[in-house]
């Protein structure tokens, strides 16, 4: 009795190499170079946009905390301001004296408006004040803002009371004062600059101002004494402490109408007003990825219909439809990494050279370049879903036979 005749075991097609899946993918790519690079070029609009807005913003908001943390957030302000009728708020006389005896307050001092029209010279009419204003200004003002003279002195012990002045930069340019020693006209009275002050960040309305002693201001411009803005420094520990008491501190009789407030606010709504801005651009570098996106599924449509008779002569050979989803899918991605790869490049370049044109420290968050590849790769399967899928599905006798 003989046996029985073993049944061969059913073939499997083989598995094709990584190396061999990335060969057949990139033959496309090989021969259509022009296609390639402009279908490319799309996705690296995107991505380089999508990176340089991050980059920059990034960037941006690092040089503003720099900033922020070299001026120092703890510097608050107490204006005069106006009570429930409507009428001015005159702060006292000792408004500074109080302050400072607030326990955790480290620095004080005062400005006050000095009714004073500013011109460069007497045959300038008084109505052409250059946009510059007078205002009073003790000697320890620089030391509580951190400011710092950028030609000539400050007012000190010696010339505040004497008609002398120091100008804000704004002011100096305006005024056309470019060295100490010049004369302006304040009223009808001729004052020396003594001083020119580099721009002063957390309070930048004094950059347009001409600043005098308090005694020279009551000496020759009938000034009252009362301050009209206070400045004060304390430890960032404290900073909400002594906000919560320095109003009823400057004007016990009406703190309503004393308006406190802490300059570097402005500078951290900035911050905040960037993030919102980001976010706008990273949406249109969102929608140019998307436009790319197409661009890349059109040319792997044409890329389909161009190559029919290979499809088939491939089919005929015996590979797969899986095979050939591959091959196509392959590609798609391939073109979508090359225009990913070339736009993280540029989107880096572009952002290193704007920053240090801007005087900032250039940063490229490494999760930009991370998230913008894998938006490109997540691209690039979307766009070639369809035409591989279509090419697989081609018959084998039609696509030899298609023209």
């Amino acid at each position: 009795m003989g046996s029985a005749p073993l049944k061969p075991a059913p073939l499997k097609p083989a598995r094709p190499a990584l190396r061999d899946v990335l060969r057949t993918g990139a033959v496309g790519l090989r021969t259509r170079r022009t296609r390639v690079v402009l279908s490319a070029l799309g996705i690296a609009i995107g991505i380089a946009t999508m990176i340089g807005v991050v980059g920059l913003s990034t960037s941006s908001r690092a040089d503003l905390m720099s900033r922020l943390d070299r001026l120092g957030t703890n510097l608050l302000t107490a204006e005069a301001g106006r009570d429930p009728y409507g009428q001015e708020v005159a702060l006292p006389k000792n408004a500074v004296a109080m302050v400072r005896r607030i326990g955790p307050v480290q620095h004080a001092t005062a400005t006050a408006d000095v009714d004073a029209r500013i011109r460069r010279s007497d045959v300038v009419p008084e109505e052409r004040t250059a946009g510059v204003t007078a205002q009073a200004a003790r000697p320890d003002l620089l030391t509580a803002l951190g400011a710092e003279v950028s030609r000539g002195v400050w007012l000190n012990g010696a010339n505040e009371r004497l008609p002398v002045t120091v100008l804000g930069a704004v002011a100096a340019r305006r005024l056309g004062v470019t060295a100490p020693g010049e004369k302006i006209m304040m009223n009808d009275r001729y004052v020396v600059v003594v001083g020119i002050l580099e721009p002063i960040e957390l309070v930048p309305n004094l950059d347009r101002v001409a600043l005098v002693g308090f005694p020279a201001a009551e000496r020759y411009f009938a000034f009252d004494g009362r301050p009209s803005t206070v400045f004060e420094r304390s430890p960032d520990a404290s900073v909400e402490e002594v906000r919560a008491v320095l109003a009823r501190t400057v004007s016990p009789g009406n703190p309503a109408g004393v308006k406190v407030s802490r300059p570097s606010d402005a500078l951290a709504a900035k911050a905040a007003t960037d993030k919102g801005l980001t976010a706008l651009m990273l949406g249109l570098g969102a929608v140019a990825l998307l436009v790319g996106g197409v661009g890349v599924a059109n040319t792997m449509v044409v890329s389909v219909l161009e190559r029919r008779q290979e499809i088939g002569l491939r089919r005929a050979l015996g590979a797969t439809r899986g095979a050939i989803r591959l091959q196509f899918l392959t590609e798609s991605l391939l073109l979508s990494a090359l225009g990913g790869l070339a736009g993280a490049v540029l989107g880096a370049a572009a952002t290193h050279g704007f920053a240090l044109a801007q005087g900032w420290t250039p940063v490229v968050p490494l999760w930009s370049l991370g998230g913008g590849l894998a938006a490109t790769l997540v691209i690039g399967a979307l766009a070639g879903l369809y035409p591989a899928v279509r090419a697989s599905r081609l018959d084998p006798t039609t696509a030899l036979n298609a023209t």
